[in-house]
């Protein structure tokens, strides 16, 4: 007769799981057999329960096999499960130096025990299973040991090829599991309990913390999710709170948080390193996490050995993509936890502040990919209030501002810089460099957006302060009087504008070799002036030698080259040389469709200037599709009232017009 010996911790709301259930049933019933199984997976992913629910299918479909269950929390739970088979068994220690879990141990791995499954549930402390219970593990033909833990590294070390790793549940798998759960009334809202699902990671011990209160209280998905929205403090509240469930071991915790913090303070014991990188990244943005942006480690092999405890732990998952990891946000919040009870929050975010700074590239187009990858993590770290006193945060403020700029989000780089400004405004004097690079900034922001006056405003004091303490011929000097020259231009201030041009060019030439940088900066502004005063012919000769130079000189990509493009292209059609305009635009717009998203200026206005270009070469049905697409696209990125969005669904309406009268 077969023995059973399982707890009754099943849960009657078990729902899902079919693909592992069917991985693991293939495994006990493979030939050879296999003797021995391991289900690894983040704590709270429901192992027990599929353990629970394996064995429910083995007492049903091999019905002369026993079943055991020894929970390994300690060794004294596993001796404490050793008796209660040896009572079953009615077996007896050969001597008084024989224990337990040795009986125990000969009689599974006799004949006369027969076919058994035995299951050895959270197995999570590498140490106490080689240490202290792997001798005790019984060995048949006829037996199977499947073990259960949090690590990877637990279940390769037992079971070498033979594990199966739990995943979180599916979204419909969530569902239903919470319908199990919680009434239907408060399930109403499909979008919000999705969303809730969501932000619970599908994880069934989260899912079933939220359902206990929802019920308890009589609230909906959506209240909870609004209070998981609210602050940290509610979200941790929230997550750290306790609540009965039947089917989990006596004495253990239940909330999220308090169950992997038995986990964070083994990698803590086990592997330092790993907890350092545990504490840094859970204050990053969840997703797509680099490693070249985490704190550098003593080695190459130390660092994929503390990644390789995190993903072991199932607290970090690799992407496809080397050297890109997610991370579980719930992981990420209790971590959080974690650390402000140890009071650890404020020296750990100023050491990711200034990893953060050291490790944020300039603006340069040759790291916008790195820029891109790195800015939710930086937006995420300057979210933080405990760094509002760091010089470093205010470095980091800058270079990301810098980089937000350059992919064109104006507004938000206004908002970057103006919290720099204030802060050196208050720190140091007029004349101080930090001061007034921090007023550069802004005002380039400024007239990036079109407040041209407040950035005339900002230039013209920056000027000023250069004329009373540089030399005319310092770089920082000329650089000022070439910015505020450009403003006056877009500000319809074209005298003034000259004016300052024409004296930058004429210092520059006195020191610079014709085809530097600098000069033919500033002999671009001059032509866009000549452009903006219908010297037209001007404008395009200035250009077409800046243009020959910046192309001889620098990459495809860059911006200087391309603005260049882009005006001398626009000064050939003002003089009617219609086909070097549409062959310069189409180029440019190419390169910007390559590195730009679809809602930057810059690749708006060159989409913008073509369809005019085409317009004017009767190209009509091409400038019609262009127009629609950047109308379409300034709809969404502009207010009403932008003179851009405007301007473009003029240009649509009237060219549709036109064609219109035309076919009559």
């Amino acid at each position: 007769m077969p023995h059973y010996i399982i707890p009754s911790l099943r849960s009657e709301h078990f729902t899902g799981r079919e693909s592992v259930l069917e991985e693991l049933q293939q495994k006990l019933c493979s030939q050879p057999q296999t003797q021995k199984i391991a289900l690894f997976g983040l704590g709270g992913i429901g192992k027990t329960q599929v353990a629970l629910e394996l064995a429910r299918w083995v007492k049903s479909q091999v019905p002369d096999c026993s079943i055991f269950w020894a929970p390994a929390l300690s060794l004294e739970s596993f001796e404490q499960a050793c008796w209660q088979i040896a009572k079953a068994f009615q077996i007896h220690q050969n001597s008084d130096n024989e224990s337990v879990m040795e009986s125990v141990q000969r009689l599974l791995g006799s004949d006369k025990a027969g076919k058994w499954l035995f299951i050895v549930d959270n197995v999570d402390d590498l140490d106490l299973l080689f240490d202290e219970l792997y001798q005790y593990f019984p060995s048949s033909e006829k037996g199977i040991t499947l073990l259960t833990t949090r690590s990877r590294e637990v279940a390769v070390s037992f079971a070498k090829k033979d594990i199966v790793e739990l995943r979180k549940m599916t979204i419909e798998e969530g569902i239903a599991f919470l319908s199990k759960i919680v009434q239907a009334e408060s399930l109403r809202d499909q979008e919000s309990t999705t969303k809730l699902l969501e932000e619970l990671d599908l994880l069934p011990l989260a899912i079933a913390q939220a359902a206990y209160y929802i019920s308890r209280n009589n609230a909906t998905t959506t209240r909870y999710l609004e209070l998981m929205h609210k602050t940290e403090m509610d979200r941790m509240r929230l997550v750290s709170r306790d609540f009965r469930d039947s089917t989990r071991y006596r004495k253990m915790p239940n909330a999220v948080t308090a169950t992997w913090l038995v986990s964070f303070n083994q990698i803590k014991n086990s592997d330092p390193s790993a907890a350092s990188l545990l504490e840094f990244m859970s204050f990053l943005e969840p997703k797509a996490i680099p490693q070249s942006i985490l704190p550098i480690l003593t080695s190459e092999e130390e660092m994929e050995f503390a990644v390789g405890t995190l993903c072991s732990y199932g607290f970090l998952a690799r992407r496809d993509q080397p050297g890109i990891f997610d991370m579980h946000s719930l992981v990420q919040l209790s971590t959080r936890i974690w650390i402000a009870e140890a009071k650890k929050t404020p020296q750990t975010i100023a050491t990711i502040t200034q990893r953060m700074n050291r490790c944020f590239p300039s603006d340069e187009h040759t790291e916008r990919k790195i820029w891109r990858r790195y800015m939710p993590h930086a937006l995420q770290v300057l979210r933080r209030e405990e760094n509002k006193d760091m010089s470093e945060r205010y470095s980091l403020l800058t270079k990301v501002g810098n980089c937000i700029l350059a992919d064109g989000r104006a507004k938000e780089a206004i908002n970057s810089f103006h919290e720099v400004y204030i802060r050196n405004q208050s720190l140091f004097d007029e004349e101080h460099p930090s001061r007034l690079a921090s007023q550069r900034n802004l005002a380039r922001a400024y007239e990036f957006n079109g407040q041209f006056k407040q950035a005339v405003e900002l230039f013209e004091h920056i000027t000023t302060v250069h004329k009373r303490t540089l030399d005319e011929e310092h770089p920082s000097r000329l650089a000022s009087q070439h910015e505020l020259a450009r403003v006056y231009r877009s500000n319809g201030q074209i005298k003034q504008a000259v004016a300052l041009v024409k004296h930058e060019a004429a210092v520059l030439r006195r020191t610079l070799d014709e085809e530097h940088p600098s000069i033919l900066a500033s002999q671009h502004e001059l032509a866009r002036i000549y452009r903006s005063n219908r010297q037209n012919q001007e404008a395009v000769k200035l250009l077409e030698h800046v243009v020959a130079v910046e192309e001889r000189t620098l990459d495809e990509e860059d911006p200087s080259r391309l603005v260049s493009q882009h005006e001398l292209a626009v000064a050939y059609r003002s003089t009617r040389q219609l086909k070097q305009a549409i062959e310069l635009l189409e180029h440019v717009v190419m390169v910007y469709s390559r590195i730009f998203d679809e809602e930057h200026p810059f690749r708006l206005v060159s989409q913008y200037e073509l369809a005019r270009t085409y317009r004017l070469n009767g190209q009509a049905e091409q400038a019609i599709q262009l127009f629609e697409h950047v109308v379409e696209v300034r709809q969404g990125a502009l207010d009403e009232e932008h003179p851009d969005r405007l301007a473009s669904q003029r240009m649509l309406q009237n060219l549709k017009l036109f064609t219109q009268f035309e076919s009559i």
